[in-house]
């Protein structure tokens, strides 16, 4: 009999096994993948740790969570500085004194003010009721048609005056001329790869890959005490209430023989001429000087049942039904859920971890053995 099963093996489950390990319970996690990792997971090409599902940067303002992913992998020093591409002209971002001069050639952040606020004024928008109006109210009409509108309607597939507000609401805006994407204290990426840090975390404790836990749901339900549950809700319940939504994403990664294809680690593609939102360099993550190079685009596109799904769409009717889908999954006195999917929400890691770990100390503050190795 295991104490803890832990369904997923990406940073929230991994976190967690790490952690409830530490008082000698049994645990054992099973992925439906053949890897470990979840969306982290890298894989070596070209002599270069491809990020398979997407670019993934740790950044974070709590101390105690960098210490602790450092006690199981060193960090580089990268900073991520993205670059829009609008029809072959190249923007900063965020947004900031950079951008605004590539965008109006002026060098006065007091300029830069009263121009978007004029726009704002113009636009006669008082409380923003949907995305496009949230970030014309932000940035003005400029920056919003050339940076964000085609952009926005290609990651989420639909117009962006149909989506929420609140999607953008956190958009950086700076008037200093500073590229670093993130504000936060802490920033890097794993030595070797975010592969090392999982591994670290699950060394000792037993791995089962190629398994989905639904198809034979009471059996694994029988061996263990409790059930960590990382994967959605709705697909817990066999949809039985309907879908949450999502949108997905589809990878084409391309082996060039060059050493550096376009200079910095991810270029978004702003206009929607061209069908893909972002190409990602993977060799710049870690500073790679390999005579290769490794690219991938990637293209947005509707998630459908048996697709990966990445980025929730949390407009009121998906919301109505995660309450649902919760209320019944709060029923499952031996279950603990969590992670992006579980609480139908997009999370940087450092808060899937923070996440993790928080629960796991409640587990242990709860167990009858408490004491740490």
């Amino acid at each position: 009999m295991y104490d803890y099963l832990i369904v997923g093996s990406g940073l929230f489950g991994a976190t967690f096994a790490y952690e409830v390990s530490r008082i000698h319970k049994k645990v054992l996690v099973l992925d439906r993948r053949k890897n470990v990792g979840g969306n982290v997971y890298c894989e070596a090409v070209e002599g270069i740790n491809v990020h398979k599902f997407g670019p993934h940067i740790f950044h974070t303002n709590n101390e105690d969570i960098w210490n602790f992913v450092n006690k199981f992998v060193r960090f580089n020093r990268f900073t991520y500085s993205p670059l829009a591409n609008y029809k072959g002209n190249l923007y900063n971002l965020p947004f900031n004194m950079n951008t605004f001069y590539q965008m109006w050639g002026i060098k006065s952040p007091e300029e830069v003010k009263s121009i978007i606020q004029n726009q704002v004024n113009s636009s006669g928008i008082i409380v923003p009721d949907n995305l496009e109006e949230q970030a014309i109210s932000l940035v003005g009409k400029d920056i919003y048609e050339i940076l964000i509108k085609e952009y926005t309607e290609k990651q989420w597939g639909r117009p962006a005056r149909e989506l929420p507000a609140f999607i953008i609401k956190r958009l950086p805006v700076r008037f200093t001329f500073d590229n670093n994407y993130f504000n936060d204290k802490f920033q890097g990426i794993p030595e070797g790869g975010y592969n090392l840090l999982v591994a670290s975390l699950l060394r000792g404790i037993e791995v089962r890959l190629n398994v989905n836990f639904l198809d034979d749901r009471g059996y694994w339900e029988s061996i263990a005490k409790k059930i960590v549950f990382t994967g959605p809700l709705d697909e817990l319940f066999g949809y039985e209430d309907g879908a949450l939504e999502y949108r997905s994403l589809r990878f084409e990664e391309q082996i060039l023989s060059t050493e550096n294809y376009q200079g910095v680690a991810v270029m978004n593609f702003t206009g929607k001429e061209v069908p893909y939102t972002r190409i990602i360099e993977h060799k710049h993550f870690e500073f790679n000087k390999g005579p290769n190079t490794v690219i991938t685009k990637e293209f947005p596109m509707n998630w459908f049942k048996g697709s990966e799904p990445y980025y929730p769409i949390n407009n009121k009717a998906n919301e109505a039904l995660h309450r649902k889908y919760k209320r019944k999954s709060d029923r499952l006195k031996n279950y603990i859920f969590g992670g992006r999917l579980a609480d139908y929400q997009y999370y940087d890691m450092h808060q899937v971890i923070g996440s993790a770990l928080s629960l796991a100390k409640k587990e242990i503050l709860q167990s009858d053995d408490n004491s740490y190795d």
